[in-house]
Protein backbone atom coordinates (compact mmCIF):
# COMPACT_ATOMS: atom_id res chain seq x y z
CA UNK A 1 0.00 0.00 0.00
CA UNK A 2 1.37 3.42 -0.96
CA UNK A 3 0.17 5.12 2.21
CA UNK A 4 2.02 4.34 5.42
CA UNK A 5 -0.05 2.92 8.26
CA UNK A 6 0.63 4.78 11.51
CA UNK A 7 0.70 3.37 15.02
CA UNK A 8 -2.38 4.74 16.78
CA UNK A 9 -0.71 4.25 20.16
CA UNK A 10 2.20 6.44 19.12
CA UNK A 11 -0.10 9.13 17.71
CA UNK A 12 -2.02 9.30 20.99
CA UNK A 13 1.13 9.29 23.14
CA UNK A 14 2.54 12.23 21.22
CA UNK A 15 -0.58 14.39 21.62
CA UNK A 16 -1.39 15.44 25.17
CA UNK A 17 -4.80 16.71 24.15
CA UNK A 18 -6.40 15.37 20.95
CA UNK A 19 -9.75 16.29 22.54
CA UNK A 20 -12.48 14.10 21.07
CA UNK A 21 -11.62 11.49 18.47
CA UNK A 22 -13.27 9.17 15.95
CA UNK A 23 -11.60 6.15 14.36
CA UNK A 24 -13.34 4.10 11.65
CA UNK A 25 -11.96 1.20 9.63
CA UNK A 26 -11.88 -2.54 9.14
CA UNK A 27 -10.34 -5.35 11.14
CA UNK A 28 -7.26 -7.11 9.82
CA UNK A 29 -9.19 -10.29 9.00
CA UNK A 30 -11.75 -8.30 7.02
CA UNK A 31 -14.68 -9.59 9.04
CA UNK A 32 -15.53 -6.54 11.13
CA UNK A 33 -16.25 -2.88 10.63
CA UNK A 34 -14.64 -1.06 13.54
CA UNK A 35 -15.18 2.31 15.12
CA UNK A 36 -13.99 4.00 18.28
CA UNK A 37 -14.95 7.25 19.96
CA UNK A 38 -13.24 8.92 22.91
CA UNK A 39 -13.65 12.13 24.88
CA UNK A 40 -11.15 14.05 26.96
CA UNK A 41 -11.47 17.07 29.24
CA UNK A 42 -9.37 19.80 30.81
CA UNK A 43 -12.06 21.53 32.88
CA UNK A 44 -14.13 20.03 35.68
CA UNK A 45 -17.24 20.45 33.50
CA UNK A 46 -15.68 18.49 30.64
CA UNK A 47 -14.32 15.76 32.89
CA UNK A 48 -17.66 15.26 34.65
CA UNK A 49 -19.02 12.77 32.10
CA UNK A 50 -19.62 9.07 31.52
CA UNK A 51 -20.72 7.01 28.54
CA UNK A 52 -23.91 4.93 28.86
CA UNK A 53 -25.05 2.35 26.29
CA UNK A 54 -28.71 2.40 25.27
CA UNK A 55 -29.26 -0.55 22.93
CA UNK A 56 -27.29 0.21 19.77
CA UNK A 57 -26.93 3.87 20.74
CA UNK A 58 -24.50 5.61 23.07
CA UNK A 59 -25.31 8.58 25.26
CA UNK A 60 -23.27 10.84 27.53
CA UNK A 61 -24.46 11.55 31.03
CA UNK A 62 -23.00 13.80 33.72
CA UNK A 63 -21.18 11.75 36.34
CA UNK A 64 -22.23 14.21 39.05
CA UNK A 65 -25.27 16.22 37.92
CA UNK A 66 -24.74 18.78 40.70
CA UNK A 67 -21.48 19.90 39.07
CA UNK A 68 -22.82 20.52 35.55
CA UNK A 69 -22.04 24.08 34.46
CA UNK A 70 -23.02 24.16 30.78
CA UNK A 71 -24.63 20.98 29.40
CA UNK A 72 -25.02 22.23 25.83
CA UNK A 73 -21.60 21.13 24.54
CA UNK A 74 -20.87 18.15 26.78
CA UNK A 75 -24.15 16.20 26.94
CA UNK A 76 -25.22 14.57 23.67
CA UNK A 77 -25.62 11.21 21.89
CA UNK A 78 -22.32 10.41 20.16
CA UNK A 79 -23.59 7.20 18.53
CA UNK A 80 -26.96 6.54 16.90
CA UNK A 81 -28.09 3.87 14.44
CA UNK A 82 -30.51 4.31 11.56
CA UNK A 83 -31.41 1.11 9.70
CA UNK A 84 -28.14 -0.19 8.22
CA UNK A 85 -26.20 2.96 9.06
CA UNK A 86 -24.30 4.11 12.14
CA UNK A 87 -23.56 7.74 13.03
CA UNK A 88 -20.75 8.71 15.42
CA UNK A 89 -19.98 12.35 16.24
CA UNK A 90 -18.63 14.69 18.88
CA UNK A 91 -21.82 16.71 19.36
CA UNK A 92 -25.54 17.08 18.84
CA UNK A 93 -25.03 16.95 15.07
CA UNK A 94 -25.61 13.23 15.61
CA UNK A 95 -29.30 14.07 15.87
CA UNK A 96 -29.18 16.38 12.83
CA UNK A 97 -27.70 13.58 10.70
CA UNK A 98 -30.22 11.06 12.05
CA UNK A 99 -33.15 13.36 11.22
CA UNK A 100 -31.88 13.97 7.69
CA UNK A 101 -31.42 10.24 7.05
CA UNK A 102 -34.92 9.55 8.39
CA UNK A 103 -36.25 12.04 5.82
CA UNK A 104 -34.37 10.36 2.95
CA UNK A 105 -31.59 12.95 2.87
CA UNK A 106 -27.82 12.59 3.15
CA UNK A 107 -24.97 12.79 5.66
CA UNK A 108 -23.39 15.66 3.72
CA UNK A 109 -26.58 17.71 3.44
CA UNK A 110 -27.18 17.36 7.17
CA UNK A 111 -23.74 18.74 7.97
CA UNK A 112 -24.20 21.62 5.54
CA UNK A 113 -26.67 22.97 8.11
CA UNK A 114 -24.15 22.82 10.98
CA UNK A 115 -20.89 24.50 11.85
CA UNK A 116 -18.10 24.45 14.45
CA UNK A 117 -18.93 24.78 18.14
CA UNK A 118 -19.50 28.31 19.50
CA UNK A 119 -16.87 27.98 22.23
CA UNK A 120 -14.75 31.08 21.63
CA UNK A 121 -11.74 31.27 21.38
CA UNK A 122 -11.27 27.55 20.57
CA UNK A 123 -14.10 27.18 18.05
CA UNK A 124 -13.91 23.42 18.47
CA UNK A 125 -14.44 21.55 15.19
CA UNK A 126 -17.41 19.25 14.81
CA UNK A 127 -16.17 15.83 13.72
CA UNK A 128 -18.53 13.16 12.40
CA UNK A 129 -18.29 9.60 11.16
CA UNK A 130 -20.71 7.54 9.10
CA UNK A 131 -20.70 3.77 8.59
CA UNK A 132 -22.97 2.52 5.81
CA UNK A 133 -23.89 -1.17 5.44
CA UNK A 134 -26.70 -0.67 2.94
CA UNK A 135 -24.85 -2.42 0.13
CA UNK A 136 -21.19 -3.12 0.80
CA UNK A 137 -19.55 -1.56 3.86
CA UNK A 138 -18.22 1.95 3.32
CA UNK A 139 -17.52 4.88 5.60
CA UNK A 140 -17.03 8.64 5.72
CA UNK A 141 -15.45 11.15 8.06
CA UNK A 142 -16.24 14.86 8.26
CA UNK A 143 -14.87 17.93 9.97
CA UNK A 144 -16.50 21.36 10.25
CA UNK A 145 -13.99 23.97 11.37
CA UNK A 146 -13.49 27.71 11.62
CA UNK A 147 -12.03 29.30 8.49
CA UNK A 148 -9.70 31.46 10.58
CA UNK A 149 -8.89 32.58 14.13
CA UNK A 150 -11.75 35.08 14.13
CA UNK A 151 -14.29 32.44 13.00
CA UNK A 152 -15.29 34.50 9.96
CA UNK A 153 -16.63 31.41 8.21
CA UNK A 154 -17.06 27.65 8.39
CA UNK A 155 -15.05 25.24 6.24
CA UNK A 156 -16.51 21.77 5.65
CA UNK A 157 -14.52 18.70 4.61
CA UNK A 158 -15.83 15.18 3.94
CA UNK A 159 -13.62 12.15 3.32
CA UNK A 160 -15.09 8.98 1.79
CA UNK A 161 -13.34 5.61 2.08
CA UNK A 162 -13.39 2.17 0.54
CA UNK A 163 -12.49 -0.09 3.49
CA UNK A 164 -9.16 -1.91 3.48
CA UNK A 165 -8.42 -4.85 5.80
CA UNK A 166 -6.46 -3.74 8.85
CA UNK A 167 -6.71 -0.03 8.06
CA UNK A 168 -8.61 2.75 9.79
CA UNK A 169 -8.78 6.54 9.64
CA UNK A 170 -8.51 8.78 12.70
CA UNK A 171 -9.83 12.32 13.04
CA UNK A 172 -9.81 14.38 16.23
CA UNK A 173 -10.74 17.86 17.31
CA UNK A 174 -7.37 19.26 18.37
CA UNK A 175 -3.82 19.17 17.05
CA UNK A 176 -2.53 19.46 20.62
CA UNK A 177 -2.85 21.44 23.83
CA UNK A 178 -2.72 25.23 23.99
CA UNK A 179 -4.54 28.51 24.59
CA UNK A 180 -6.52 28.65 22.38
CA UNK A 181 -6.43 24.97 21.50
CA UNK A 182 -5.23 24.45 17.89
CA UNK A 183 -7.73 22.64 15.67
CA UNK A 184 -7.05 19.43 13.77
CA UNK A 185 -5.78 20.07 10.24
CA UNK A 186 -5.15 18.01 7.12
CA UNK A 187 -6.60 14.63 6.22
CA UNK A 188 -7.58 11.96 8.77
CA UNK A 189 -4.59 9.92 9.87
CA UNK A 190 -4.19 6.38 8.52
CA UNK A 191 -3.91 3.92 11.41
CA UNK A 192 -3.76 0.17 11.88
CA UNK A 193 -6.61 -1.95 13.28
CA UNK A 194 -6.23 -5.52 14.53
CA UNK A 195 -8.71 -8.35 15.10
CA UNK A 196 -9.14 -8.33 18.89
CA UNK A 197 -11.54 -5.79 20.39
CA UNK A 198 -10.05 -6.01 23.86
CA UNK A 199 -6.50 -5.50 22.64
CA UNK A 200 -7.59 -2.54 20.54
CA UNK A 201 -9.59 -0.97 23.36
CA UNK A 202 -6.64 -1.29 25.74
CA UNK A 203 -4.25 0.10 23.11
CA UNK A 204 -6.35 3.25 22.79
CA UNK A 205 -7.11 3.76 26.46
CA UNK A 206 -3.58 3.09 27.68
CA UNK A 207 -2.11 5.66 25.30
CA UNK A 208 -4.55 8.51 25.92
CA UNK A 209 -3.19 11.11 28.35
CA UNK A 210 -3.87 9.83 31.87
CA UNK A 211 -4.94 13.20 33.27
CA UNK A 212 -7.19 14.30 30.42
CA UNK A 213 -8.90 11.11 29.21
CA UNK A 214 -12.54 10.69 30.26
CA UNK A 215 -14.30 7.91 28.32
CA UNK A 216 -13.77 5.49 25.43
CA UNK A 217 -16.16 3.38 23.37
CA UNK A 218 -15.15 0.73 20.80
CA UNK A 219 -17.44 -1.36 18.59
CA UNK A 220 -16.70 -4.27 16.23
CA UNK A 221 -19.57 -4.95 13.79
CA UNK A 222 -19.72 -8.24 11.88
CA UNK A 223 -20.06 -7.08 8.28
CA UNK A 224 -21.92 -10.20 7.17
CA UNK A 225 -24.46 -10.51 9.99
CA UNK A 226 -24.63 -7.01 11.45
CA UNK A 227 -24.12 -8.36 14.97
CA UNK A 228 -21.81 -6.27 17.09
CA UNK A 229 -19.79 -6.35 20.27
CA UNK A 230 -18.62 -3.31 22.17
CA UNK A 231 -16.31 -2.21 24.94
CA UNK A 232 -16.69 0.87 27.09
CA UNK A 233 -14.35 2.47 29.60
CA UNK A 234 -15.26 5.37 31.87
CA UNK A 235 -12.64 7.04 34.04
CA UNK A 236 -15.44 8.09 36.38
CA UNK A 237 -16.95 4.96 37.94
Amino acid sequence: MATDINDIGEILRENEYPGRGVIIGKSMDGKNAVFAYFIMGRSENSRNRVFVENGSDLVIHPFDSSKVEDPSLIIYSPVRSFRKKVIVTNGDQTDTIFDFLANGDTFENALDTRCFEPDEPNYTPRISGFLDFENAFSYKLSILKAADASSSGCNRFTFSYSPVDGVGHFIHTYAGNGKPIPSFFGEPEVVGIGNDIDEYTNLLWDNLDADNKVSLYVRFIDIESGAFKSRMINKNV
